[in-house]
């Protein structure tokens, strides 16, 4: 079990935070809010996006993980059956299912500060479901250790995926890395962000 990244503090995203999310997932940002967190490496990692879009289409995802690396890493735990056993230990487990109702909750207070989405779920299938890791470990990053139970979890199961430096380079174009794992693991909801 390796550690965690360090948290670190939300900031408003500046132009190279923005070019380094269109290196990431290759394509400009929308409804982007914040940076909610940042590698060790001091790219974004995890981003925070507007409850709805420009468009006004609804986005119930606040937190986006964008490091392509990280979402690679995560899709391997997914591939590896790691959602269909915390699925059965949630079934079984009453203190978890508790726990993780209230990673939803904190999840819904945090996107209802900005705008409600009356009638929208959370995200990662909470309180009910494990349905991605990649929200779940997007929202432990955001709001810290002991917010989300199986986004903690998760992390503690990844490799370091910044030991290898940047997973993009500023004016640099798009990394090797990116183009292999770009939206690895991601559904297509979340990957209009």
């Amino acid at each position: 079990m390796q550690t965690p990244p360090p948290q670190t503090d939300r900031t408003e995203p500046n132009d190279a935070d923005i070019e380094a999310f269109e290196q990431q997932l290759g394509r400009p940002p929308r409804g982007l809010r914040a940076i909610a967190h940042r590698c060790p490496c001091g790219q974004p990692d995890v981003v925070e996006t507007a409850p709805r879009l420009p468009d006004g289409t609804p986005f119930p995802t606040l937190y986006y993980l964008t490091c392509p690396r990280a979402a690679s890493a995560i899709g391997t735990l997914e591939a590896n059956g790691v959602m269909k056993e915390m699925q059965a230990r949630l079934a079984e487990d009453p203190e978890l299912a508790a726990a993780y109702q209230a990673a939803h909750e904190d999840y819904i207070r945090r996107r209802d500060a900005i705008e409600v989405l009356q009638g929208f779920p959370s995200a990662g299938g909470m309180p009910d479901r494990v349905k991605c890791l990649h929200v779940l470990v997007g929202h432990s990053l955001a709001a810290g250790p002991g917010v989300n139970p199986f986004g903690d979890e998760a992390l503690a199961m990844l490799p370091e995926w910044w030991a290898k430096g940047p997973c993009v380079t500023p004016c640099a174009g798009k990394s090797e890395d990116a183009d292999k794992s770009e939206n690895a693991g991601q559904t297509e909801k979340e990957t209009d962000a």
